[in-house]
């Protein structure tokens, strides 16, 4: 099913575009000083990518929450979009309300349940998806580019970056083959080990949505880290040699240059703790194209190395009873 789901992720970027395309979105009565995007898991990594998509051009405050509360600074001169695929996510709906008694200009993100009732009712802007996926995580497409277009229809930003998602479905769809045969050999460099995930800073969030993926999908754990930031705490922890350690590093041919030869240093020690260190570099001409490239690529990983853990990479009961739990409170 999850391959299934993967398999789709190109068609559903093309139709993401489509409906941010025709989406109708209202300005609001005060100008927009920053930007909050609450949301959650699949619903929320899309707004982490968006903030490195937008970083050299949206020139406003973009900031991203993953919880119950909001900034104190939230008020009149913010948009505040909300996330949630399902449209029930509990965090998410009390963010919500407590936006929604600040005065902020609100565009919600889903494909229904309560977020999109409450818009609804209250008369607020709302893109909705559709609702016929049955895991969040292979979303991402979806929520990712409404939050792009929600940001161009407000005069936040050129067409720049919707011009980038446009070639970078293109450089999916050309490099499918080759893709899938990397993603295989990565989740079988993967296999029996623990997966740590480096990269640099701009694309933090390639290295979240991988572990997030190993984590729901392979079911088991993994950690991240970026540079130069780990090179200042994490870098001395690779003390003791530890063969169930398996290093990826995402790399790109345009990372700063003072990135490239710490990347090159850091390899060359914790080279003297485990053998197991791979690099992938991405492809693509522009961040939007390399990051959408290194997501294909981790996705199918993912689901490969369900398969050689023999476990449903749809299966997510541990979150199920935990939303059942809560609910008893």
């Amino acid at each position: 099913m999850m391959n299934t789901l993967i398999d789709k992720f190109i068609p559903q970027l093309k139709e993401a575009m489509q409906i941010g395309e025709t989406a109708s979105l209202t300005a609001g009565a005060d100008p927009i000083h920053n930007v909050y995007v609450a949301g959650l898991g699949g619903s929320g990594i899309g707004g982490n990518f968006v903030a490195e998509f937008v970083y050299d051009e949206c020139n406003v405050p973009y900031t991203v929450g993953k919880g119950y509360d909001v900034p104190a600074w939230i008020g009149k001169n913010t948009l505040a979009i909300t996330s949630s695929y399902s449209g029930n996510t509990e965090e998410t709906l009390e963010a919500y309300a407590k936006i929604q008694a600040t005065g902020a200009k609100i565009v919600v993100v889903s494909s229904g349940g309560k977020l999109i009732d409450f818009a609804k009712a209250e008369g607020h802007d709302y893109i909705q998806i559709p609702s016929d996926w049955p895991s969040p995580r292979a979303c991402l497409g979806y929520s990712l580019i409404q939050q792009i277009y929600v940001l161009y229809h407000l005069n936040l930003i050129s067409d720049k970056v919707i011009g980038q998602l446009k070639t970078a479905i293109n450089l999916l769809e050309f490099n499918q083959d080759e893709i899938k045969e990397d993603a295989n050999v990565l989740a079988q460099f993967l296999h029996d080990r623990i997966p740590i995930i480096y990269t640099t800073g701009r694309m933090e969030s390639v290295a979240v949505r991988f572990r997030q993926q190993i984590n729901e999908n392979a079911k088991q754990l993994c950690w991240h880290h970026v540079i130069p930031e780990m090179n200042h705490n994490e870098l001395v922890g690779w003390k003791q040699p530890n063969d169930k350690l398996a290093v990826v590093y995402f790399r790109n041919k345009d990372d700063y240059n003072r990135n490239q030869v710490r990347m090159n240093i850091n390899k060359e020690i914790i080279s003297k703790y485990t053998p197991h260190i791979i690099e992938l570099w991405s492809r693509g001409n522009n961040l939007v194209e390399r990051a959408l490239y290194f997501v294909n690529l981790g996705d199918y990983a993912s689901y490969y190395l369900s398969e050689l853990n023999k476990v449903d990479s749809i299966e997510v009961d541990v979150i199920d009873y935990l939303k059942s739990e809560l609910s008893k409170v």
